[in-house]
């Protein structure tokens, strides 16, 4: 008998164990839900999202065709270190050059859309105008500067999705942030740009196609400074946790006892 009810308790336990976790995984799921829809309805925050997709979709295609275009257009040698090198160093300074500049201008929200707006339209100038040289060195000279100018949105995207909502929500804003440019951006940039090359058969008319993307992701960013935006990263609805201070002597008190001492 008593085996028979360890074995009626040890059932009603794992049952009552398994709800709790199937409980557990519904409040985490209708949290997350809850999550998603207030990023989903921050419109500084969409308009954000949008204007980086339609950024890295044309940063993902240079990256993938960027060296065969170049070497079909301009018949580089080592297309792929020179796309590269470009790339790496301007990337590297126009990152860094971007955060310096948003620090000068005041990191506020407007202000990083006034950055992103103005380097992607700048950059896009650049870039455009490059491919339509028939120079290498020009194209080279142009190029860089578009990227250097393109790489300045770094800091201020990311500014933009770590301000426009709460601190708690911070972690999911960037992860939504990076899985929506590469699902929506650089995956499929790739493939497209491919079968957009195979169409026209033309490798300069299909850089300037893709290049004009830049001006539309402009544009997106150029809205959000019209946006009514609030910088939530010091949102007082948080709790913040404060050490307690408390008044127990630690445990190795310099005054030991000397009863303890004595043998």
């Amino acid at each position: 008998m008593l085996v028979g009810g360890d074995g009626i308790i040890g059932d009603e336990l794992s049952k009552t164990s398994k709800s709790e976790s199937i409980h557990n995984i519904l409040n985490q799921l209708s949290r997350f839900a809850k999550d998603m829809k207030v990023l989903l309805v921050d419109k500084v925050y969409v308009v954000n999202v949008f204007g980086y997709i339609a950024y890295n979709f044309v940063i993902g295609a240079y990256s993938y065709w960027g060296p065969k275009a170049g070497y079909n257009i301009y018949h580089m040698k080592s297309a792929d270190m020179l796309f590269g090198g470009v790339t790496i160093v301007c990337g590297i300074l126009g990152t860094i050059s971007g955060g310096f500049i948003l620090d000068r201008m005041g990191a506020t929200i407007s202000n990083a859309f006034i950055l992103l707006s103005g380097a992607t339209f700048l950059g896009a100038i650049s870039c455009f105008s490059a491919f339509c040289l028939r120079s290498l060195y020009g194209f080279i000279v142009l190029f860089a500067v578009g990227e250097l100018l393109v790489f300045a949105t770094q800091a201020p995207v990311n500014y933009v999705c770590l301000h426009c909502v709460r601190p708690s929500l911070r972690p999911l804003s960037m992860a939504i942030s990076t899985v929506s440019i590469h699902i929506f951006g650089d995956v499929p940039s790739s493939p497209l740009v491919g079968i957009l090359q195979d169409h026209i058969n033309n490798w300069r008319d299909t850089a300037l196609i893709l290049t004009s993307i830049l001006f539309l992701a402009a544009g997106i960013w150029f809205i959000g400074v019209f946006l009514h935006a609030v910088d939530k990263s010091n949102d007082g609805s948080q709790p913040v946790s404060t050490p307690r201070i408390t008044s127990r002597k630690p445990l190795l008190d310099g005054n030991v006892d000397e009863s303890l001492c004595e043998v």
